[in-house]
């Protein structure tokens, strides 16, 4: 039976003769078969591309799996840390014939791997580790602070510019704003930055910044067939209806929040 993934080459001179190729995947199939590893929907990829910085739909995740197009450089960069693709050649060859490891069974690489743990914990074997110079980047904070509760008033208010290490928070974040009162508990909670991407619509479930009639929310959308709904975390506050004449504006999608004195600046 033909192996998949194989072919063969004939010797021009003895046609009885054959060598075994290794081919190539395509980029659609790994990222298809990786994906499913990670128990990924196309849609949840994407999104989390979109964390990466990469501003991209779950149609384009599925063309890539089609082999209809194909993703840049970059983006399959990014493809490859969100799935966890640490060995690109193995991904696409199979067996990576640099790697001493490839050739072991299971047991044969426990058993390697167990070595280098040895002697790492001798101290003797270590290299020189290089020391990473920290990236930062500047961010805005609005000073009003969105409502976790009854509301505040968000529009061009007053805002800080830091400068913080930009890993410390997420790549789509455009800007922050500071959260107040406990109606988004045990998620957000009072007095931590919410990191906000400026979009101005969002999916049933997803939390953003609300502009409601004057007055600024950090919610949890909620859409039904005839009504919308700002919902909050914290049971003990009740949904906020949306009503047909209200004034409802979508300032962004909370990609992710934290205490401004957990991150670090320059010194």
């Amino acid at each position: 039976m033909l192996e998949k993934n194989f072919f063969f080459i004939y010797n021009v001179d003895n046609p009885k003769t054959k060598r075994k190729v290794k081919t190539m995947k395509n980029i659609g199939d790994i990222i298809s078969s990786n994906r499913k590893k990670k128990k990924l929907s196309q849609p949840m990829l994407a999104e989390l591309l979109r964390e990466e910085g990469f501003q991209l739909s779950a149609k384009a995740v599925s063309k890539w799996e089609r082999n209809a197009t194909e993703p840049g450089a970059a983006t399959f960069l990014a493809i490859c840390k969100v799935l966890g693709i640490t060995d690109i050649y193995e991904a696409y060859y199979g067996d990576n014939p640099d790697d001493p490891l490839s050739s072991l069974n299971e047991e044969g690489k426990s058993k390697a791997l167990d070595y280098i743990a040895l002697l790492h914990d001798a101290g003797k074997y270590e290299g020189q580790a290089a020391k990473l110079v920290p990236f930062f980047r500047s961010i805005d904070i609005y000073e009003n602070a969105v409502s976790a509760g009854t509301g505040n008033f968000l529009v061009d208010g007053p805002k800080e510019t830091l400068s913080v290490v930009a890993s410390a928070i997420p790549k789509s974040a455009d800007y922050g704003v500071r959260i107040s009162g406990d109606s988004m508990e045990p998620e957000y909670k009072s007095g931590q930055i919410a990191w906000v991407r400026k979009q101005d619509s969002l999916n049933h479930g997803e939390i953003g910044i609300f502009c409601l009639n004057g007055e600024a929310y950090i919610k949890k959308l909620q859409e039904h067939a005839d009504s919308i709904c700002l919902v909050s975390l914290n049971e003990a506050y009740p949904p906020i209806p949306v009503a047909e004449h209200d004034q409802l504006d979508i300032l962004g999608k909370v990609v992710g929040h934290s205490y401004l004195e957990d991150l670090e600046h320059p010194k």
